[in-house]
């Protein structure tokens, strides 16, 4: 497969600029945002680069390899693209752009339940190897149904998420009307006609829905009657009684993402979890969260034995996607970065964005000397928090 690269490109942040110049306002606050004042999304990737780690240049050292196991499946890179609701407003078709990329690339693409793009499309562009992230139905049948549409798509894995009891206070999205239910104001028209391309390609690629939930939905519903349905129907608290079921219906791997505490992990791994995701939703849900690579440190260095623990939120590059793994992490996510590689260079972006993140991880890897992802833990340079 040729691989594309864009040089003008470098970084995720050069590609944040650009799909900032090419999405209208709304929509790119609606991702690039957190929650309150954004102190846990700026925590995040700061705390993350506190990391540091240590080359091993004079001992004997061959050819390093990016290829990674988790869950029992093999993939290309250590790192994968994350469920981000709602992508198709943030930049049109960009779910299939991100999901035929990531398939391309042999890393895993998951799909949430609130985004642009149904199962069924996802099962088909990845031949069935996309991941399924369930927004939990406060029905049983509803569940249960979405439940086997992921099993026929063949999804290995079933991500459950747990960090959304309740809605985050988001100022920008509440100013620019993406609150439910949302709504179209003068200003954001004005905003769409100064991005024609983005407008373009909507009118092309039609306007968002929430496609997997199309078939559940009431025909005519306005917005807001479509926002108080969705309020309605899913339910952002998990506990066990709600888990049981799942775990007894799903056959593949189970993953609970959004795990921030000891406390947490111990409850997975005693409900039968297979592997848990650490994150903070993006710092999109509590502003007062601890960063994801200090509650990282915290979990692996009791449960890494138990449970295969990942992690997302606040990386941005391939060094961080290094000192996450060398800090215990079995394999990461990223969902704003791959979002700003579609906006900023549409059907290019997702292989682009792929591109350059393992050019950065496999720099880091041959700069360290270090053959295997796996032994990224050993060039961590100790601290306080590690036992010896």
């Amino acid at each position: 497969m040729p691989t594309k690269f864009y040089p003008q490109y470098p970084s995720v942040e050069r590609l944040r600029k650009k799909a900032q110049a090419r999405v209208p306002s709304f929509a790119f606050e609606y991702l690039d945002g957190g929650c309150n004042e954004d102190v846990s999304l700026s925590r995040n990737t700061a705390e993350i680069r506190d990391v540091q780690l240590q080359p091993r240049y004079l001992q004997n050292y061959g050819t390093s390899s990016t290829k990674t196991s988790v869950l029992g499946m093999e993939y290309d890179a250590p790192f994968g693209i994350a469920p981000v609701g709602l992508q198709g407003l943030m930049w049109p078709n960009s779910p299939k752009i991100l999901a035929k990329a990531a398939f391309q690339h042999n890393i895993p693409f998951v799909l949430s339940t609130v985004t642009t793009m149904s199962i069924e499309q996802a099962s088909e562009i990845t031949e069935g190897k996309a991941w399924f992230q369930l927004y939990n139905p406060v029905e049983d049948k509803l569940r249960d149904d979405i439940i086997s549409r992921a099993e026929a798509a063949g999804c290995p894995v079933l991500v459950l998420l747990c960090d959304v009891p309740t809605f985050g206070y988001r100022p920008r999205d509440i100013r620019n009307g993406l609150a439910l239910p949302p709504k179209m104001s003068l200003r954001n028209i004005i905003q769409i006609l100064g991005n024609p391309t983005w407008a373009l390609n909507t009118l092309r690629y039609g306007q968002p829905t929430f496609e997997t939930l199309k078939r559940y939905t009431p025909k005519g519903l306005n917005l807001k009657q479509l926002g108080q349905f969705m309020d309605k129907t899913f339910s952002g608290r998990l506990n066990e009684e709600k888990i049981k079921p799942i775990r007894d219906k799903w056959k593949g791997k189970l993953v609970l993402k959004g795990v921030a505490s000891e406390r947490d992990t111990e409850d997975a791994i005693r409900m039968g979890f297979d592997g848990i995701i650490i994150s903070n939703h993006g710092g999109r849900q509590l502003d007062a969260a601890q960063s994801t690579i200090n509650s990282l440190k915290d979990i692996t260095a009791k449960y890494s034995e138990q449970i295969e623990i990942m992690m997302d939120s606040g990386l941005r590059s391939g060094p961080d996607i290094a000192r996450a793994m060398a800090c215990g992490a079995k394999f990461t996510f990223m969902g704003r970065s791959f979002m700003y590689g579609a906006a900023a260079l549409g059907a290019r972006g997702g292989e682009h964005t792929i591109t350059m993140l393992k050019t950065q991880f496999q720099q880091v890897m041959d700069q360290l000397c270090c053959e295997k992802v796996s032994d990224l833990p050993n060039h961590l340079i100790k601290n306080e928090w590690q036992p010896q």
